[in-house]
Formats: structure tokens, C-alpha cells, sequence
């Protein structure tokens, strides 16, 4: 069997519960110890320090051009793809996964290149590159079967510009939640907020290309508790910024060129806008959007956008999510799955 036609296995349910390769199971051939000790520290060394939000998923590898990409799929049926936003990974759906996965889902959530346990080499990352990998992905493992692509912040401006470039008859909807304008602040030029923190922005720009001071700067931030204080900004229900989710945010801030990738994205090109992008775009879309969001608000011209969309593009729904922030799917998730859940059914019914 060639390598393309196993990993195309995947699709298909089994009885058995799938086990991450960095477990044990009785269903696996035997393996030696030293290749059991690497694997072992493999987990240590790229999986978050508490990782009981894996539990009933298996973890895999997928090569992608030069690059190791890592992901981790749940259950059965129909296939959705998950992909996060900046700074964060597959973990951040870890409410998401077991939900869907459990109402007949095939679910995969991925780990963008320069992100998670995926591969960060040093090079520009742009909105673009996601995306050719999300439409690679779906070749590769969802091939002649229209899947659902499910985004969050840039993770949405990645699966939108990748729906604009998907063959037709590859997608059988487009879930945006609260969906970024540009990869960086400083391509949201139209809204007063970012207006009068362009100074500051550019500022940020100079210093992070002065390797020392990136790298001070990087420091800084990567500590678990600037992490929860930036986190317990952006979500609404503190309750949910729990030690889980620091370790998913930043385990991967120890991993070899991290440091590049944050500068990377930051000093990088802001990327398409999503207004440009959805003319070409023809499959059903959902838009889901916490009305609490300091980064992405609702009443700013992206918020806008997608809010005034519905009432002129066919197929369209937009769910305002009330006492959410800028991450509905950890932070508040039983408000979006409640709408979401009756849509994805529908993309098949």
C-alpha cells in the first residue's frame, strides 16, 4: 500500500480507538525501547506539559514540502477541518474536537506550519502559505469529498483565502470565527483604533527587526503568566484561561525558531483582505463573532463587514455570540456549538 493510499485510511471509521503515536497500545506492533524512549521525549518535547485534552484523538505527522506538519483527528463521518490562529494550535479546539467529533464528525485540527509541534522553518510566513496548505491538506487526506473548513482569527483569513483557491466542488461550507482583516494589525488601516496605534505599531516593527531586542522582547512574553494576562483580555469567562490552555500557548515558544516565526508574522505583509477574497468564494459560509472582542470588535470594519453580509450574500449566516471574545471555541464554546452544530448538519443533509 502506498504511503498517499494509507494515510487516505484515515477517512474511514474503525471500530477501534485510534491511538496517538506517542502512546502505547496493545493493537501496535512491539517496539523497541530506545525507539520508545524517543518517543517519549518526542511528547515532552513538543505536546503541551498537560495534555489530557488529547485524550480519544491520535496525533500524526504529515510531510509537507520540506516541513513536518502536525495534526490530530477524532471520530467519524463527514470531514471538518480546524484551524487556529496566531500564537496558538491544534489544542485550542480542544473543546471543539470531542464536541463535533462525538455528533458524527470526522474532525481534523491541524497545526499551521510555524506553529504548535509543526515544523518552524525560518522563512516569510504569510496568510498565503496557510493557505496552501490547508488546500493541500484537503487533497491529500479529504480527496472528492467536499469537507467544511472552520477558522479563528488569521486562522479564518487563512481558510478564507484558501476557499478562494480550492478546486470547485471541494468545500461543502466556510466557518469564520471572529475572522481577522490582515495577518497584522497594521493591515486594518480603516479602523480608528489601529489608527491611532499605528505609530506604536510601527515602532514594534523597527525594534523586533533588531535581533537583541526581538529577542528580550520574545522573553518577555513568553512566561505563563504574561500569557494568562493576555489571554484573561481576550476572553470573557476567566474560568476557561486555565493551566491547559497557558501550556498549549506556550510549550511551542520553546521550540527551535519560534522567535523567528513571531517576528515573521508581526513584521510581516498584512495579506489579502477578506472582502476581496469572498468574490470568489461561492460555498456557504457561517460567521460566528463574540461580541466581546478587544482585537476583532464587532463594531469595527471587519465586525462590520461580516455583520452586514448576510443581508447580501446568499448563503450566509452570522451569529452574534453575547458575552464572548476574540476565541468563541475555548472561551465560551456551548454558545457557538449550539448554532454551529444544526449548520454543519445541513451541509450534507
Amino acid at each position: 500500500m502506498s504511503q498517499k493510499a494509507a494515510r487516505r485510511l484515515q477517512l474511514q471509521c474503525s471500530a477501534q480507538k485510534s491511538v496517538s503515536p506517542f502512546q502505547s497500545s496493545s493493537n501496535k506492533p512491539a517496539q523497541s525501547q530506545a525507539v520508545q524512549q524517543q518517543q517519549q521525549q518526542q511528547a515532552q518535547e513538543l505536546q503541551p506539559a498537560s495534555s489530557s485534552w488529547q485524550q480519544g484523538m491520535a496525533t500524526h505527522k504529515w510531510q509537507w514540502r520540506d516541513s513536518s506538519i502536525n495534526y490530530v483527528t477524532a471520530g467519524c463521518g463527514k470531514p471538518v477541518m480546524l484551524v487556529h490562529g496566531f500564537g496558538a494550535s491544534a489544542g485550542h479546539y480542544r473543546k471543539t474536537i470531542p464536541y463535533l467529533a462525538q455528533n458524527g464528525f470526522k474532525v481534523y485540527a491541524i497545526d499551521l506550519i510555524g506553529f504548535g509541534a509543526s515544523d518552524k522553518p525560518v522563512q516569510q510566513y504569510t496568510i498565503e502559505l496557510w493557505a496552501e496548505l490547508i488546500v493541500d491538506f484537503m487533497a491529500e487526506f479529504m480527496p472528492g469529498t467536499p469537507a467544511v473548513i472552520v477558522g479563528n482569527s488569521i486562522g479564518s483569513l487563512s481558510c478564507l483565502t484558501a476557499a478562494a483557491a480550492a478546486p470547485e466542488g471541494q468545500l461543502a461550507g466556510l466557518v469564520l470565527l471572529n475572522s481577522a482583516g490582515a495577518m497584522n494589525n497594521k493591515g486594518v488601516i480603516n479602523d480608528w483604533r489601529i489608527v491611532l496605534a499605528l505609530p506604536l505599531l510601527l515602532l514594534i516593527d523597527f525594534l523586533l527587526k533588531t535581533p537583541p531586542i526581538a529577542r528580550a522582547l520574545f522573553d518577555a512574553l513568553a512566561r505563563p503568566e504574561t500569557i494568562r494576562k493576555v489571554l484573561g483580555g481576550v476572553y470573557v469567562d476567566k474560568a476557561a484561561v486555565d493551566d491547559e490552555l497557558v501550556d498549549i500557548i506556550l510549550a511551542p515558544a520553546f521550540t527551535p525558531n519560534a522567535l523567528d516565526v513571531f517576528v515573521s508574522v508581526i513584521t510581516g505583509p498584512a495579506g489579502p483582505k477578506p472582502w476581496d477574497l469572498l468574490r470568489k468564494v461561492s460555498c456557504p459560509l457561517f460567521v460566528a463573532w463574540g461580541d466581546t472582542d478587544p482585537f476583532t470588535p464587532i463594531d469595527g470594519p471587519v465586525g462590520k463587514y461580516f455583520l452586514d453580509l448576510s443581508s447580501s450574500r446568499p448563503d450566509t449566516q452570522f451569529a452574534v455570540l453575547p458575552g464572548v471574545g476574540h476565541c468563541p471555541q475555548d472561551d465560551r464554546p456551548e454558545l457557538l456549538h449550539e448554532q454551529l452544530l444544526p449548520w454543519l448538519k445541513q451541509r450534507w443533509a
